[in-house]
C-alpha cells in the first residue's frame, strides 16, 4: 500500500505520516510526504526506508499527477481554506486514485458529495472528513444510531482542556484560518428536519463533564458533520429530526479567539494574524509552560428501541500518554491513519463517502483503543 500525503509536514499530516510508519500500522510499503516547505519536511526526522519526501507547489498539477502515479491513495492534508481542495479532489478522480481529506468546516462537503454518482460510476473512491472531528466523531454517531431503532436526535460535542500553568502565549491548537472560521462564521445545523443557518458562537450550552473538564460551555461552530450524518443511509430513514455539533476550547483560549474576532480577524485575513502569532511564539518560546492536554468527543443519541425511549452515549477520550509524543494532535492524525489502512485493506467502494457511511464501527474503534484512547458506549 502506497500513500501520498499532501501537506505531509503540516501539523496533522506529519502526525499521520508518523502513525502510518509506526509499529501500530501494517501493510504500508511507501509513504510520500509532499509539502511546500523543505524545512518542515527535514524536521520530520523519521528514519524509515519507506518514507520519501518531496517539495511541491500544490498548484503544479503536472508534479501532482506524477506523484499520484506513484501511490494507491492520496491524503489531502493541505489546509481546507488554502483554495486547493477541489482541484486535488478532481486530480485524484482523473488519476483514478483513492482520495481522503481531513475536512472539518463543511466548506466543500456538499460540493464533494454531489459528485458521488460520477465517482461511483468511474469506480473511484473518496472518503471526506476523515480525522477526529470530523472522522471519529462521525463514527461515534453511527455507533449511536446503530443501537436505536428510531432516532429523534443526535447531539455531537468535542471539548479540549489543559492541565498545568496558564500559558502567557496564545498557541493555536490547529490551523489559524480554521480557528477564526469556527468563531467568525455562521454554521449549518440540522434542526426540525432540515439544515438551518445559525449565527456564529450561538447555541451556548453548559454540560457537567468528568474531571479535568468539569462544567464545560459549548457553542455551535461551522463543521461538516451536520451536512452528512442526518442524511446517511441507516440514519436518515430512522426519522432523525435534529443533529447538532458543538465544541469547547479552554476558557482563556476561548476568550482570546472571541476577542480577536471582535477585533475584525477572520479566515480571510488570517495571514496577518499568523505572522504576529508566529513571531510571538518564537520570541517567547521559553515562556510556554508544559501542559497536559485532554480531549473528549461524544455523541448523545435520543430515540427508541421496541417502542420505548432510549438514550445512547458514545465517547472517545484522549488523555496524556507517552505514545503521543511528537504529535500536534494525535487523535486527528491517528484517526486518519486508521481510516486509510481500513480503506486499503478491503475492496474499494466507488463513490464519495462520509466516514459514517464507509467504516466498520467496531473495527475502527478497536484501532483507537490500540492507540490508547478510551472508548465508551452506554
Amino acid at each position: 500500500m502506497r500513500v501520498l500525503v499532501l501537506g505531509g509536514a503540516g501539523l496533522m499530516g506529519a502526525g499521520t505520516v508518523r502513525d502510518l510508519l509506526s509499529p501500530l500500522s501494517s501493510g504500508i510499503t511507501k509513504v510520500i510526504a509532499a509539502d511546500v516547505s523543505a524545512q518542515r519536511l527535514a524536521a520530520l526526522a523519521l528514519e524509515d526506508t519507506r518514507l520519501e519526501t518531496c517539495v511541491i507547489d500544490t498548484a503544479d498539477r503536472g508534479v501532482l499527477r506524477d506523484l499520484l502515479d506513484e501511490c494507491d491513495l492520496c491524503i489531502n492534508g493541505v489546509p481546507t481554506l488554502a483554495g486547493h481542495q477541489m482541484a486535488i479532489f478532481e486530480a485524484c478522480y482523473d488519476a483514478g486514485r483513492t482520495y481522503v481529506d481531513y475536512g472539518g468546516l463543511g466548506v466543500y462537503t456538499v460540493q464533494q458529495k454531489a459528485e458521488h454518482s460520477r465517482w461511483a460510476k468511474a469506480g473511484v473512491t473518496a472518503v471526506i472528513g476523515l480525522g477526529a472531528d470530523p472522522g471519529t466523531s462521525n463514527v461515534l454517531c453511527r455507533a449511536v444510531a446503530d443501537r436505536l431503532e428510531r432516532v429523534e436526535r443526535i447531539r455531537l460535542y468535542w471539548a479540549a482542556t489543559k492541565v498545568g500553568p496558564e500559558s502567557p502565549v496564545l498557541v493555536p491548537p490547529y490551523s489559524l484560518a480554521t480557528m477564526l472560521a469556527e468563531y467568525a462564521n455562521p454554521s449549518q445545523q440540522f434542526i426540525d428536519g432540515r439544515l438551518q443557518t445559525v449565527p456564529p458562537q450561538s447555541g451556548v450550552e453548559t454540560i457537567d463533564l468528568p474531571q479535568p473538564w468539569g462544567r464545560t460551555t459549548f457553542m455551535h461552530t461551522q463543521h461538516s458533520e451536520p451536512l452528512t450524518v442526518p442524511f446517511a443511509p441507516g440514519i436518515a430513514e430512522k426519522g432523525i429530526r435534529e443533529f447538532t455539533w458543538k465544541m469547547s476550547l479552554p476558557a482563556r483560549e476561548h476568550e482570546a479567539w472571541v476577542g480577536l474576532v471582535k477585533a475584525g480577524f477572520g479566515p480571510d485575513n488570517a495571514s496577518i494574524l499568523q505572522t504576529v502569532i508566529d513571531r510571538n511564539i518564537a520570541e517567547q518560546r521559553s515562556a510556554i509552560p508544559e501542559q497536559e492536554s485532554y480531549e473528549i468527543h461524544f455523541a448523545i443519541g435520543d430515540g427508541s428501541v421496541g417502542g420505548r425511549a432510549r438514550r445512547v452515549i458514545a465517547r472517545v477520550i484522549g488523555r496524556p500518554d507517552p505514545l503521543y509524543a511528537g504529535y500536534a494532535d494525535a487523535a486527528t492524525s491517528m484517526s486518519m491513519s486508521i481510516g486509510v489502512q481500513q480503506i486499503l485493506r478491503l475492496p474499494l467502494r466507488g463513490g464519495v463517502w462520509a466516514p459514517e457511511e464507509y467504516f466498520d464501527v467496531a473495527a475502527y474503534l478497536d484501532e483507537l483503543r490500540r492507540r490508547r484512547f478510551t472508548v465508551e458506549i452506554e
